[in-house]
């Protein structure tokens, strides 16, 4: 039982690294569609 456990307690921290290593080097897009919204004035009480 102790053995299956640390085998799976290790297991669980390499998924975690390996997923840790793949956002800190994943080179995402940068989204290339501008956004623009007027909001009227009436929203910014005075």
């Amino acid at each position: 039982m102790s053995r299956s456990l640390s085998v799976l307690i290790v297991l669980i921290l390499l998924v975690i690294g390996g997923g840790m290593a793949v956002l800190a080097t994943w080179d995402m897009p940068v989204p290339s569609k501008s956004v623009e919204k007027v909001l009227p004035d009436e929203r910014f009480p005075r």
